[in-house]
C-alpha cells in the first residue's frame, strides 16, 4: 500500500488525513486487492484504530452528502472508498486549536483507482456524487449517535469548498433537508 498526506486548499498539510492506494493485482480474470488490513492500517495512521460500524450508501449524480461529523464523547474517524461510480470527497479540519482550522482537502474516489481516504476524528466529511449510482463504503471508528451527530453547511463561505458542480452540469447540489439547514462553521459545535 502506498500512502500520501493530503494538503489543504491553502497548501498546508492536514495532520492525520491520508490517501491510501492499495496494491491491485490484475490479470485477464479481473483484479484482487486487500481492501482492509488492521495491522497495516494502524501502521499507516500511527495509532490503533478500532472500527465499530460499516456504512454503505448509493447516490445519484449531483447528490451532496455532508459535511458530517460526530462530537465527543462519540467522535468518528472514517475510512472511505468508492466501489461504483465516482465521488468528489472532502475533509474539513474543525479542530479550533489546529493551525489548519477551517481548511479543506479533496480527492476524487472511484471504482477504477480504488483509492481510500482516512478522515480522522476532528474533521467533517462530505462528498458530491459525480456519476449516477455512486456507491460509497466507509468504516467508522465509533457507532452512529443521534445525540452527537452534527453537520456544517456545504456552501459555508468561510470554508469555501470548490465543489465541481458545473463539471457535472449542476448549479446546485441535491441535498437532504438536514444538510440544507446545517449551521455554518462559526455556529457549529467543533473540537478544541
Amino acid at each position: 500500500m502506498d500512502i500520501k498526506n493530503l494538503t489543504s486548499n491553502k497548501g498546508n498539510i492536514l495532520d492525520g488525513v491520508f490517501i491510501i492506494k492499495p496494491k491491485i493485482l490484475k490479470d485477464d480474470r479481473g483484479f484482487f486487492y486487500e481492501s482492509w488490513n488492521q495491522k497495516l492500517f494502524n501502521n499507516i495512521v500511527g495509532e490503533e484504530v478500532n472500527f465499530h460500524q460499516d456504512n454503505h450508501s448509493s447516490s445519484n449524480i449531483g447528490v451532496l452528502r455532508g459535511l458530517h461529523y460526530q462530537i465527543e464523547p462519540k467522535p468518528q474517524g472514517k475510512l472511505v472508498r468508492c466501489v461504483s461510480g465516482s465521488i468528489f470527497d472532502v475533509a474539513v479540519d474543525i479542530r479550533k486549536s489546529s493551525p489548519t482550522f477551517g481548511q479543506w482537502t479533496s480527492v476524487v474516489l472511484d471504482n477504477v483507482k480504488k483509492l481510500m481516504i482516512w478522515i480522522p476524528v476532528g474533521f467533517a466529511h462530505g462528498f458530491l456524487s459525480l456519476e449516477a449510482n455512486s456507491e460509497v463504503l466507509y468504516k467508522a471508528s465509533e457507532l452512529w449517535s443521534k445525540e452527537q451527530d452534527r453537520s456544517i453547511r456545504w456552501n459555508d463561505e468561510g470554508i469555501d469548498i470548490d465543489w465541481p458542480l458545473k463539471d457535472i452540469g449542476y448549479s446546485e447540489p441535491r441535498l437532504s433537508d438536514k444538510d440544507s439547514k446545517a449551521p455554518f462553521l462559526k455556529n457549529a459545535d467543533v473540537f478544541n
